[in-house]
C-alpha cells in the first residue's frame, strides 16, 4: 500500500519531516527582526508585548438603534474598537424606502439612510477615542462624509477621529458583487478618497484591501495574497497617477486577510505577505520604509463555520484566532459559533470575544514576537507561498493590471476553478470537515428566533420620512446639484481627463449635512457615471 499524499489546502505537498538544509532562510534578507524590512516577523519590534492586537468584532444589524446597543454591550465586554456591518441596501445606494429594497432592510447589517441614522448608531461612543471599521464599498466615501458629520457635530476635530473604510471596489467585481459604478469612476473616486483622508483625516485608513472576499469566494492562499496585491498595485498606481506622492497616502493603507483553518499554512500565508508587500512597495514604488510595512484586520473564516453541529466551530475559530496572533495581525473579529445560522446571537459574540481574551492573556502566543519563526516547516511555507504569489501576480502584470484582469475574467476564473476543486474534494471526503462529511449525526441544525424585519423596516422607513419632511428641501437641492456637477469630471481616466477634478469629498459632506440620503447620492452619482454590468 503505497503512503497516502498530504498536501496544504493550497497544494503544497507536506514531508513527514522538515530539516535544516531542506529550505535555508537568508535571516537578513529574508527575515530580520520584527519592526525591521521586510517585516516577515512583524512590524512592531516586539508586537504584542508593547500592545495586543485591536479586538474588533463585527456588528450590525436592524436599526440603528439596535447596533448601538450590540456595541455597548461588546465595549463593556472588552472590545477595543468597533466594526460595523450594513445592510445590503445601504451598500448599494438604495435607500431603505425604495422598493428595491424591500424584504433586505436591516437582514445582513444596520440601515443607514442619513447622518441621522449614523448619529443613533454612535450615540454615547467616544469617537475621538474609539476606532471604527465600516465594510462599505460602492458608497464608502457617503459613510465616511457621515461619520465626519457626526464627529462636527459633536464638536470633535477631524483630526482626532480614527478608523477606516473598506472602499475596496476591485474585489467587489471580483467577488462580492456590491458594485454600483463601472471601475473607472469608481476608482478616481479612491484616489480622490486617499487625497481628502491624507490631508483632512490624518488617523483614518482610506482602504481596507480585502483578501477576505476572495478568499470566501473559493480561492487558495495563494490566490488571496496574489489577488489582493494586484488589486493594492492597481490602487497606489491610480493614485500616483493623479499626482499623490506615495508616501503621502500609503502609510495609512490597511489589508483585511481571512484566517482559516489548517494553522501553518495561515501562519506562513501572514508572514510571507509582510515580505511580498514590503518588497512591492520598495521595488516597484520607491517607497519609503513606513509605506512599506503592511497593516492588516484578520477576520476568521466565514465559509467555515458549519450550520451542522455549530458548537464544533469553537474550535474552529480558536484554531483560526491562533493563527492570525501567531501570524502578527493588527486586529482582530472571531466569528460567532451560530452564524452559519442566522447573525450571532449575544452569546455567540461575547463568547468570540472571549476567545480572542483568552488567547491573549492565557495562551502564552502574546508573549514574544513570531514565536513560530525558524520553524523549518513554517519557514518553507512562506517561502512557497510568496514564490507562488509572485507568479500569479506576474500573470496579471502580463495582462495589464488588476483593473484589465478583472475586465478578462481572469480572477474570477481562477477563483471559480478553484472553489469547484474544493467542493470536489469535501464531496469525495479528501477533505474532513467534522460533523459534516464525518462524525456526523442524525440532529438536525438547531433553530435560532430571527428579529421580525418587516417591523424593523416599517420603522427605518417612518425614520427616513421624518428626516426628509424637516429637511430643507432647497439646502439639499443646491448641495446635489454641485455634487452633480463635481462628479463629471471623474468619468474618464486620470490619464485621459483634463478636466481638473473638483474635491468630490467636500461635495458629499455638505450633501450629508443637508441631510440628503445615501439613495439619493448614489442616484446623483449614478446618472452621471453609469452602472457597471459585468460581461
Amino acid at each position: 500500500m503505497s503512503e497516502r499524499e498530504f498536501t496544504t489546502p493550497s497544494g503544497f505537498p507536506v514531508r513527514p519531516v522538515y530539516r535544516p538544509d531542506d529550505d535555508p532562510v537568508d535571516y537578513a534578507g529574508d527575515l530580520g527582526d520584527p519592526g525591521q524590512f521586510p517585516y516577515t516577523r512583524g512590524v512592531q519590534p516586539t508586537m504584542y508585548r508593547g500592545r495586543l492586537w485591536t479586538m474588533r468584532q463585527y456588528a450590525g444589524f436592524g436599526t440603528a438603534a439596535e447596533t448601538n446597543r450590540r456595541f455597548r454591550m461588546l465595549l463593556d465586554a472588552g472590545q477595543t474598537g468597533l466594526s460595523v456591518a450594513f445592510d445590503l441596501p445601504t451598500q448599494m445606494g438604495i435607500d431603505s424606502d425604495s422598493p428595491r429594497a424591500l424584504g433586505e432592510v436591516g437582514r445582513v447589517g444596520v440601515a443607514i439612510d442619513t447622518v441621522e441614522d449614523m448619529h443613533v448608531l454612535l450615540e454615547g461612543i467616544p469617537l475621538e477615542k474609539v476606532s471604527t471599521s465600516m465594510t462599505i464599498n460602492a458608497t464608502a466615501s457617503t459613510l465616511l462624509a457621515m461619520y465626519i458629520v457626526v464627529a462636527e457635530e459633536r464638536g470633535i476635530p477631524r483630526d482626532r477621529v480614527s478608523g477606516t473604510i473598506q472602499n475596496d471596489i476591485l474585489k467587489e467585481y471580483i467577488a462580492r458583487g456590491t458594485y454600483i459604478y463601472p471601475p473607472e469612476p469608481s476608482l478616481a473616486l479612491i484616489s480622490e478618497i486617499f487625497r481628502f483622508c491624507a490631508a483632512d483625516v490624518p488617523n483614518w485608513n482610506p482602504i481596507s484591501i480585502s483578501g477576505y472576499h476572495i478568499r470566501e469566494a473559493g480561492a487558495t492562499a495563494v490566490q488571496e495574497l496574489a489577488f489582493t496585491f494586484a488589486n493594492a498595485i492597481e490602487y497606489v498606481t491610480r493614485a500616483i497617477d493623479t499626482g499623490l506622492g506615495v508616501d503621502t497616502f500609503a502609510p495609512r493603507l490597511s489589508f483585511f486577510f481571512a484566517a482559516h483553518n489548517d494553522l501553518f499554512e495561515e501562519v506562513a500565508k501572514f508572514r510571507a505577505a509582510r515580505r511580498l508587500y514590503a518588497r512591492i512597495m520598495r521595488d516597484r514604488f520607491q517607497s519609503s520604509e513606513a509605506s512599506a510595512r503592511l497593516r492588516f484586520h484578520t477576520q476568521t473564516g466565514g465559509v467555515t463555520l458549519q450550520a451542522q453541529q455549530p458548537l464544533n466551530n469553537v474550535v474552529r475559530v480558536t484554531v483560526q484566532a491562533l493563527a492570525a496572533v501567531l501570524g502578527g495581525t493588527q486586529s482582530l473579529h472571531t466569528n460567532g459559533y451560530d452564524e452559519a445560522l442566522s447573525l450571532p446571537t449575544e452569546e455567540a459574540a461575547t463568547l468570540a470575544l472571549r476567545t480572542q481574551q483568552i488567547v491573549a492573556n492565557e495562551s502564552g502566543a502574546a508573549l514574544t514576537a513570531d514565536p513560530l519563526a525558524g520553524s523549518y516547516y513554517v519557514e518553507h511555507l512562506t517561502n512557497e507561498l510568496e514564490r507562488k504569489a509572485v507568479e500569479l501576480l506576474q500573470k496579471v502584470d502580463e495582462l495589464g493590471g488588476a483593473a484589465k484582469a478583472i475586465g478578462a475574467s481572469f480572477f474570477q476564473e481562477e477563483i471559480a476553478r478553484s472553489a469547484y476543486e474544493y467542493q470536489l474534494s469535501v464531496e469525495s471526503g479528501r477533505t474532513v470537515i467534522v460533523g459534516v462529511n464525518k462524525y456526523a449525526d442524525a440532529n438536525d441544525p438547531p433553530v435560532i428566533a430571527t428579529p421580525d424585519y418587516s417591523a424593523l423596516e416599517r420603522d427605518q422607513v417612518q425614520r427616513l420620512a421624518a428626516v426628509r419632511a424637516a429637511r430643507d428641501p432647497q439646502r439639499v437641492a443646491a448641495a446635489m446639484a454641485a455634487l452633480r456637477e463635481g462628479s463629471r469630471a471623474y468619468a474618464a481616466p486620470s490619464s485621459a481627463s483634463r478636466v481638473p477634478r473638483a474635491p468630490l469629498m467636500a461635495l458629499i459632506i455638505d450633501a450629508v449635512r443637508a441631510r440628503a440620503s445615501v439613495g439619493e447620492i448614489a442616484d446623483t452619482l449614478r446618472d452621471e457615471w453609469g452602472t457597471y454590468h459585468p460581461a
